[in-house]
């Protein structure tokens, strides 16, 4: 079977990219209609910190869909299955998202900041994950790195995960243990932060 056409690949970004995109603006503007915290809360640092991981991988993915040779200098050799393989996770992680942003509601922000009408979540993904949002979000840049065999997007993403688990996530959780106290430990216990918890916490 011959290799499919490269130029698929960047349409096949395109469409993962332009349709989580979707779903997840139509979901964070009804959110923000009901309240919305502005980024200029966070502190400066948690914002820039942001910004050096975000805003190099958003040029990567742009670059590659207008013109692919501009990043020909960080491609890697990946097999066509393991980049159809990117194209089926990019695009099942939609639906996915549908399911962990109707869960969430309300609660949708752009920060790690709780809302003053915040509700501690534990319907759907919830019921298992604290932060499937998160969690689906890496799925999808993973699936982008493979769609665009790209192992600066991979080293990216691979970057985001330990910033989430070591910086956002703990000052997220800070800020929700504050709101909700001991309900929020309790949840806290029994749920995994990016994946199910397969095990019983100890203690």
């Amino acid at each position: 079977m011959p290799d499919p056409d490269p130029q698929i690949f960047r349409w096949m970004l395109l469409l993962v990219l332009v349709g989580n995109l979707v779903i997840s603006g139509y979901h964070r503007a009804r959110a923000r209609a009901d309240e919305t915290i502005p980024r200029a809360a966070e502190p400066l640092g948690l914002r820039l910190v942001r910004v050096v991981f975000a805003l190099p991988g958003m040029l990567l993915m742009l670059a590659f869909m207008i013109y692919p040779p501009w990043v020909a200098w960080s491609s890697m050799a990946v097999p066509v299955w393991a980049r159809w393989a990117g194209v089926f996770l990019g695009l099942a992680v939609a639906p996915l998202n549908v399911w962990v942003l109707r869960s969430l509601g309300k609660n949708v922000s752009e920060t790690v900041l709780a809302k003053a009408s915040h509700e501690l979540a534990h319907a759907g993904p919830y019921r298992w994950v604290r932060h499937p949002l998160y969690s689906s979000g890496f799925v999808m840049i993973g699936a982008v790195s493979l769609i665009a065999a790209n192992w600066l997007m991979g080293a990216l993403t691979l970057g985001g995960i330990f910033l989430f688990l070591l910086v956002i996530i703990p000052r997220e959780e800070a800020e929700l243990v504050k709101k909700f106290g001991d309900r929020y430990r309790e949840y806290r216990t029994r749920t995994g932060r990016l994946f199910p918890r397969f095990l019983p916490a100890r203690g």
